[in-house]
């Protein structure tokens, strides 16, 4: 059976540690808990490094080390990603000023993931985001990529 490439945007690992969302925080937690049962591959991006190294020092410090220990494939920011996200963002599917939203799907996008999981339901995880992000795809030769929230994986 083929393993299932997933890539974990930031709010996946936030909600480890978030206190203000105790239901989010235990789905998140069963979905690490269950991970092996999954059969799949775990990706990241530099991205979420970068946006995780902009919060306060003890909520960074639990992040980095809960990411080091599920030893994710960690995916970079290329040249081609950056045009994909910009198409996302002239196509109206992304605003602007979300850029990093549109950076988080086609890094998955262009290395070819089967899943982009995320907890952020504005402008990742949303009907209007699948079908645009999914148009852009087919025009431009990318394969379709399922969004889910981390409740729909387990």
């Amino acid at each position: 059976m083929k393993r299932i490439k997933y890539y974990l945007e930031t709010t996946v690992f936030n909600f480890v540690f978030a206190e203000d969302d105790p239901v989010k925080r235990e789905v998140t937690k069963k979905l690490f808990k269950n991970w092996d049962n999954i059969n799949s591959e775990m990706y990241i991006s530099d991205l979420v490094i970068t946006e995780i190294n902009r919060a306060p020092e003890e909520i960074k410090t639990k992040l980095l080390k809960f990411i080091e220990q599920q030893n994710p494939v960690l995916l970079e920011i290329d040249e081609e990603v950056k045009e994909l996200a910009d198409r996302y963002i002239s196509a109206g599917i992304i605003p602007e000023k979300y850029r990093n939203d549109a950076l988080h799907i086609a890094v998955a996008v262009v290395n070819d993931l089967d899943v982009i999981i995320s907890w952020n339901l504005e402008h990742i995880v949303k009907l209007k985001t699948k079908l645009g992000v999914e148009g852009v795809n087919r025009l431009l030769g990318y394969k379709t990529i399922e969004i889910m929230t981390p409740e729909e994986v387990i």
